[in-house]
């Protein structure tokens, strides 16, 4: 419904778990392209192992989680990248994943991190940027900050994206910013899911979601 309207297709943990590598390649065979948002979190050899799995499906994004550490994130990096040189294919970006959206300070607190969430996300940031990843994903709130750390050319991908023209619900995304709002800011990619899937009309929110980034 959406083709044409959008930059990738999100894949993450439900439709994965539920559909595996098919809900990839149905996404492919329609000539979208794929962010593989599986979240990886383990031994640098396991994660490198499955990142190089995701080469091969030919997704043109996915992620890791940054907590995972130098040696996880550098091995992943490597795997990936010689893989793609293999099968002579452009390498996916890589992302790591700083501080989850649905997390506050007082959540961090509950699991023993204490701290502003803003310098986590950071000292998350500038170590993926060191270990060769392309970009995070981070809330809206911290955009400018990794911008201003990282660079222009360092990837932001941006959930917690809530447009304006919807009326502010209660669900687990506590870091949020319009569409709009987090573009200006200087976001590289947004994602929408709930906005747009759970609409009457998906195509019409959709449309509405960029002409409000417009």
């Amino acid at each position: 419904m959406l083709k044409g309207r959008v930059g990738l297709f999100k894949v993450g943990l439900e439709l994965y778990t539920a559909y595996g590598n098919e809900a990839v390649k149905a996404v492919q065979d329609e000539g979208g392209r794929v962010f593989l948002d599986l979240k990886f979190h383990d031994i640098p050899n396991t994660v490198s192992r499955a990142a190089e799995e995701a080469v091969k499906l030919g997704v043109d994004m996915f992620n890791l989680h940054a907590t995972g550490g130098m040696e996880m994130m550098r091995e992943t990096v490597d795997r990936c990248r010689k893989t793609a040189e293999k099968l002579s294919r452009p390498a996916p970006v890589i992302l790591a994943v700083t501080v989850l959206t649905s997390l506050d300070e007082g959540n961090l607190r509950e699991v023993g991190l204490l701290g502003p969430v803003e310098e986590r996300v950071m000292s998350l940031a500038e170590l993926a940027q060191r270990a060769g990843i392309d970009g995070v994903v981070a809330s809206p709130r911290e955009i400018v900050s990794i911008r201003k750390r990282c660079g222009e050319r360092f990837v932001i991908v941006t959930p917690g994206i809530r447009p304006a023209f919807e009326q502010a619900g209660k669900d687990d995304q506590k870091r949020v910013m319009t569409a709009r709002e987090a573009i200006t800011a200087g976001a590289s990619y947004i994602v929408v899911g709930r906005p747009v899937r759970l609409a009457p009309d998906p195509v019409a929110a959709m449309d509405n979601l960029l002409q409000e980034i417009q």
